[in-house]
C-alpha cells in the first residue's frame, strides 16, 4: 500500500506529459491527415503519389522505429538535434497523420457523388462544394475512427520511454527501478491507462449516439 501511494506523484507527472504529447501531436496530425487525405483523392499524379508514399511508409513501419529515427537518425544524418518532447510530438503527429489521412479519404469517398454534383449545379466551386457540402457530412462520419485514433496515439506514447521521455510508463519504470518494487508501480500504470481510455471510449460512444453515426 505504501508503494501505491508513493508512486502516485510520479505517475501524475507522467499523465500530464502523456496528455500534452497526445493532444498536441494528434491536433497537428489531424491537419496533416486532412490535407494528405484529400491529396490521396487528387487527380494530380504528383500530389497523389507524394501523399501515398507518405501514408504507406508511416503505416508500414512501427512507431517505435519512427521515434528512434526522428530522435537519433536525424541528428546523425542531418545534425538536427531535437529535444525528447519535440521529437515525440513529431512522431505522434506524423504517425497519426497517416492514419487520419485514410480516415479522411474514406469519409469523403463515403459521401454520395450526387452531393458534389448538386453543389456544382447551384454554382459552387469545387472548393466551396467541399467546404460547405461534402466536408460537414464526411466529418460527422469521421468522428468514431478519429476518436479511436486518439486513444491509439495516447497508448503509443508508452513507447517513447525508449528515449527516456517522462511519460506515464517511463515514470512507473523509473519508480520501479529505484525501489526494486515492480508489481505495484506497473499495476498502477495499467490502472492509470484504463482510467484514461475507458472514459474516453464512453464519451466517444455517447457522441456517436447523439450524432447518430
Amino acid at each position: 500500500m505504501d508503494h501505491i501511494i508513493a508512486v502516485l506523484p510520479y505517475l501524475w507527472e507522467g499523465v500530464k506529459l502523456t496528455f500534452i504529447i497526445t493532444i498536441v501531436g494528434v491536433a497537428i496530425g489531424f491537419v496533416i491527415g486532412a490535407f494528405t487525405g484529400m491529396g490521396r483523392l487528387a487527380k494530380n499524379k504528383f500530389i497523389y503519389g507524394l501523399c501515398t508514399v507518405y501514408v504507406e511508409i508511416i503505416r508500414g513501419t512501427p512507431i517505435l522505429v519512427q521515434i528512434l529515427f526522428i530522435y537519433f537518425g536525424l541528428a546523425d544524418l542531418l545534425g538536427i538535434n531535437l529535444d525528447k518532447i519535440t521529437a515525440s510530438i513529431i512522431a505522434i503527429a506524423l504517425n497519426a497523420g497517416a492514419y487520419i489521412a485514410e480516415i479522411v479519404r474514406g469519409g469523403i469517398q463515403s459521401i454520395d457523388k450526387g452531393q458534389t454534383e448538386a453543389g456544382r449545379s447551384i454554382g459552387l466551386t469545387a472548393a466551396q462544394t467541399m467546404r460547405y457540402i461534402i466536408w460537414p457530412q464526411a466529418f460527422k462520419r469521421m468522428i468514431p475512427p478519429l476518436g479511436n485514433q486518439f486513444i491509439i496515439s495516447l497508448k503509443d506514447t508508452s513507447l517513447f520511454s525508449a528515449i527516456a521521455v517522462g511519460e506515464l510508463l517511463y515514470q512507473g519504470k523509473y519508480y520501479a527501478s529505484s525501489t526494486f518494487v515492480y508489481f505495484e508501480p506497473y499495476a498502477m500504470v495499467a490502472l492509470f491507462y484504463l482510467a484514461i481510455t475507458i472514459p474516453s471510449m464512453l464519451i466517444l460512444r455517447r457522441v456517436e449516439r447523439r450524432l447518430d453515426v
